[in-house]
């Protein structure tokens, strides 16, 4: 019988679930319900865990409230896709939940879960059954009435499990999505993987959790966090940083205006449980004493500049080099995420900031995008998602940046480029952002693919490797004859009667067929203006326009 699990335990649980997570992510993405290449769930859910896990392994931890949070911080930041922040936010609940705690019981553990489920669905404009949500909210559901009158934590786990499983099967029935492609839900699937590979290593089925591995382009660079500052005449002596914990409820903006009076090169960037602040002063130690007041710190770094100054000049980055958060120049900014050379250049011609590599099948974590708003010289930052699953993601932001952010929900490129086409910056956030988004509602978007596997859809049989056209996300039918697939596309677009097409081709089209697409469907509207453009990006053949 195990009545609690410590940080040590608590870790290698993680550690186990991310490895779980990783080996199974193919099976995971494999659940999608729709045939076409997204399948990227699996995918997401082991990239979230894995930044958590990297974070784990550098530390060891005395209390189980320290090492959860650190998981959770870390979660957040590397969050992918819904599936992926979703994940964050159970994680981030457990985290709350056992806050200031050495170790953790049944109990407390089952409703540090529900927290997590609560904030969860709270995230979620409209939670649907049948989902990750479900499964993890009868599995807390189960957990906490166990633990009312048992103190065995690896039972509770057992419950736990059983009763995800049991709520997971019951996912093919819930979502008409799913009962009609027979297959349960991915996130959920996700879900079971994290909770048995916890309970494997409690049960000691897995003793030995494959370390966390960081990928090439994850490797943190050596030296401090906040490496581009220019320190100019050296004033102020000591660069000091800290990363403190939020335990009080003093804003940070009075921790600002404090080193504001006893240095500069100042930057306080805070979300609701940590600050993280750099410094040039030349009293540290006052610094860190007024830090206290916070909250613990958590990692500290003092650096005599005077004396670095020979090495840091030698070492010195271009004077192009990018501040980590760039300061404000002007009132609004936008960044946006799509794939391919040419619709990047399409939005940096329309006036976006920076662009976010990503879409369909690699979408970009929470922390790429703060990157980039950070970097954005903007007061408010107007964030284009351009895809549905990254929408979440995107939304995270908010509470990681000192910057306003505003999310415009678009689900595509196309509708990107439309709202980045009525972009007018002589408004309140509120109206600019009302704005794009009636740009992006006008345009409906058909989408060019293949099938990636074969399926049946709503009675439609689909086979592997045939065209697939998608208006607005809804098949439109699977061919082995393109020319049948463009006649296709023309029909079901014609109630629409667009004024203007614009026809984008991916990066395995070339100019000649896309040319042909466009000539195709300037036949069928023939008093529609039809542009046909070098998108670039991968997946689709083809992104169509229809407004």
């Amino acid at each position: 019988m195990r009545e609690r699990i410590d940080a040590a335990s608590f870790k290698e649980m993680f550690l186990c679930a991310n490895a779980a997570l990783e080996e199974n992510k193919q099976t995971i993405n494999d659940l999608n319900v729709f045939p076409v290449p997204d399948g990227d769930t699996g995918t997401n859910m082991s990239l979230t865990m894995n930044s958590a896990a990297i974070a784990l392994s550098k530390e060891n931890f005395e209390e189980i409230g320290d090492a959860s949070k650190c998981a959770a911080n870390a979660l957040l930041r590397g969050a992918r896709g819904n599936s992926g922040v979703i994940l964050s936010l159970l994680f981030r609940g457990i985290s709350k939940g056992l806050k200031g705690k050495e170790t953790a019981d049944a109990q407390e553990f089952a409703a540090a879960l529900s927290a997590g489920v609560d904030a969860a669905y709270k995230a979620v404009m409209k939670p649907a059954e049948g989902t990750i949500l479900t499964v993890s909210r009868m599995a807390a559901a189960a957990a906490t009435e166990f633990a009312k009158n048992n103190a065995d934590i690896e039972m509770m786990f057992e419950t736990l499990l059983q009763a995800a499983r049991d709520a997971l099967a019951e996912t093919v029935h819930q979502n008409p999505v799913l009962e009609r492609a027979g297959v349960v839900d991915a996130g959920g699937e996700g879900f079971v993987v994290v909770m048995d590979a916890m309970l494997a290593w409690m049960q000691g089925r897995a003793t030995t959790p494959v370390q966390a591995e960081v990928p090439q382009e994850q490797v943190e660079p050596k030296g401090a966090d906040f490496s581009e500052f220019d320190t100019g005449e050296i004033t102020f002596t000591y660069c000091t940083e800290f990363i403190a914990a939020r335990e009080t409820k003093k804003s940070p903006e009075l921790l600002r205006t404090f080193l504001e009076n006893i240095g500069d090169c100042v930057v306080v960037v805070s979300d609701e449980e940590i600050v993280k602040v750099h410094v040039h002063t030349n009293v540290p130690g006052e610094v860190l004493t007024e830090a206290l007041t916070y909250g613990p710190l958590q990692t500290v770094k003092i650096e005599n500049m005077r004396n670095q100054h020979t090495v840091l000049s030698k070492d010195a980055q271009p004077e192009s080099a990018e501040p980590e958060i760039a300061p404000a120049e002007k009132d609004y900014g936008v960044v946006t995420v799509c794939a391919g050379e040419g619709l990047a250049e399409i939005f940096t011609e329309l006036g976006v900031d920076r662009v976010v590599t990503g879409g369909q099948t690699m979408n970009p974590s929470t922390e790429d995008i703060l990157t980039e708003v950070n970097k954005t010289p903007a007061e408010t930052v107007f964030v284009l998602p351009n895809n549905k699953n990254i929408v979440m993601a995107a939304e995270q932001c908010a509470r990681l940046t000192e910057k306003k952010v505003v999310v415009v929900p678009t689900k595509t490129v196309p509708q990107g480029i439309s709202a980045m086409l009525s972009f007018d910056p002589n408004g309140t956030p509120e109206q600019i952002s009302e704005a794009l988004s009636e740009a992006a509602q006008a345009v409906h978007t058909v989408l060019v693919t293949y099938a990636a596997r074969d399926s049946d859809f709503d009675g439609h049989d689909i086979h592997a490797g045939e065209y697939l056209a998608l208006l607005d996300g809804a098949l439109v039918g699977s061919y082995t004859d393109f020319s049948e697939l463009m006649g296709a596309i023309a029909k079901v677009s014609a109630p629409l009667e667009p004024e203007i097409i614009s026809v984008y081709y991916g990066e395995d089209v070339t100019e000649a067929d896309g040319q042909k697409v466009g000539k195709s469907l300037g036949a069928a509207f023939k008093d529609a203006d039809v542009n046909v453009i070098r998108g670039g990006q991968p997946v689709y053949y083809y992104m169509i326009s229809l407004e």
